[in-house]
C-alpha cells in the first residue's frame, strides 16, 4: 500500500483567480522558479493567459494566470480580459482565489468571488503578502476572506519572501487527480517566443515610465531575425492611444525610449541566451483598445 501511494503521480491545471494587483504573477513566477509572466506596480498588468509549470517527483502542476477581475469592462479589449480569465475557469481542477492580506475585503473580491460559486471545483484561499500586512491580528484578516466563499482549505503566504509556497504546493497536489504530465519534463511555459518579447518590452515600458501612463501600451514584435549564432535583430513597435503617451516615452531626445530599450534588451538576453540588438520604434493608434480590428493586430482577438 506504502509502495503503491509513493509511485502515485498527479497533474493538472490550476487558475489562479482574484481582483487586479493582488500579487497572482508575482506567485506564479514563484511557484515556478523562473519569470514566466510580466509584473509591474500597475494593476491590470497581465493580459493574456499565462501559463506556468511547477514540476517535482510527486506530480506537475500548470499554472494559469488570468487578468484581474474588473467592476465591468468599459473597453473592447476590458472585454476580452474577461473573457480570456473565465475560459482559464473552465480548463481549471483547481482554482487559487488569491487575495491581498493588507486590505480588507472590498467590491471586487466579492465580485471575483462571486463568479466562482457556480463551479464545481476545489477552490484554495491563497492569502498573499502576509509579509507586510501590518494587522495586529492577522488571524481575523484570514477569517474575513473565509467569508467569501466555501473554499477547500486556504493557505497564508508571501510571494516575494517565499513564505509558506511549499505548504501551498503541497494541498495543490492534494487536490489533483492522478495523471501522467501534461507537458515534457523541463518545460517551463507555453508562451511563444514573441509573446515572451513583446510582454518584456511591455513590462519595462511600465516600470521605467514614472509618469502616469495608463495600460493603453501595446508591443508588436516586427521582426525576429537571427543573424548569426551569437546575434538576434529584434525590432518592435509600442504602441500608444494618446500623443502625450508617446512624448512620455520617447523622453526628452529620446531618453526614456533609450532607458526602455536598454534593460529591455538585457532581459531578451537571458530568455534568448544570446546577444541582441533591439530596434525600438513608438507610434500612435488612437483608441486601440475600444477598436476590433486593432486588438486582432495586436494579438488580443
Amino acid at each position: 500500500m506504502d509502495e503503491e501511494t509513493s509511485n502515485t503521480f498527479k497533474s493538472g491545471f490550476v487558475t489562479m483567480w482574484g481582483r487586479p494587483n493582488v500579487g497572482k504573477s508575482t506567485l506564479l513566477n514563484t511557484l515556478v522558479g523562473e519569470k514566466v509572466a510580466i509584473v509591474s506596480p500597475r494593476p491590470q498588468t497581465t493580459r493574456n493567459r499565462v501559463m506556468g509549470i511547477c514540476e517535482m517527483e510527486e506530480g506537475q502542476i500548470v499554472f494559469l494566470d488570468t487578468p484581474g477581475i474588473l467592476k465591468k469592462p468599459k473597453q473592447k479589449l476590458d472585454e476580452y480580459l474577461v473573457k480570456s480569465a473565465r475560459t482559464c475557469l473552465r480548463d481549471a481542477d483547481v482554482v487559487l482565489f488569491v487575495v491581498d492580506a493588507t486590505s480588507q475585503p472590498h467590491g471586487d473580491d466579492r465580485r471575483a468571488a462571486k463568479l466562482l460559486r457556480p463551479l464545481n471545483k476545489n477552490i484554495l484561499l491563497v492569502i498573499n503578502k502576509i509579509d507586510i500586512a501590518d494587522i495586529p491580528n492577522l488571524e481575523e484578516r484570514i477569517d474575513q476572506f473565509k467569508q467569501l466563499g466555501d473554499f477547500a482549505g486556504g493557505v497564508a503566504v508571501s510571494a516575494t519572501a517565499r513564505i509558506n509556497i511549499k505548504m501551498l504546493v503541497d494541498k495543490i497536489l492534494d487536490l489533483l487527480p492522478e495523471n501522467p504530465a501534461y507537458y515534457p519534463a523541463g518545460t517551463v511555459t507555453d508562451q511563444q517566443e514573441k509573446l515572451s518579447i513583446s510582454e518584456i518590452i511591455r513590462e519595462q515600458t511600465l516600470l521605467v515610465i514614472r509618469q502616469e501612463v495608463p495600460h493603453g501600451v501595446a508591443v508588436v514584435i516586427d521582426e525576429l531575425t537571427p543573424r548569426s549564432n551569437k546575434l538576434t535583430y529584434i525590432s518592435a513597435t509600442i504602441f500608444v492611444e494618446k500623443p502625450t503617451h508617446k512624448q512620455i516615452i520617447v523622453g526628452k531626445k529620446g531618453e526614456m525610449l533609450k532607458e526602455i530599450g536598454k534593460v529591455s534588451r538585457e532581459n531578451i538576453q537571458k530568455l534568448l541566451d544570446t546577444k541582441v540588438y533591439l530596434d525600438l520604434w513608438v507610434k500612435l493608434v488612437k483608441n486601440w483598445r475600444k477598436d476590433e480590428n486593432a486588438l486582432r493586430r495586436f494579438g488580443y482577438k
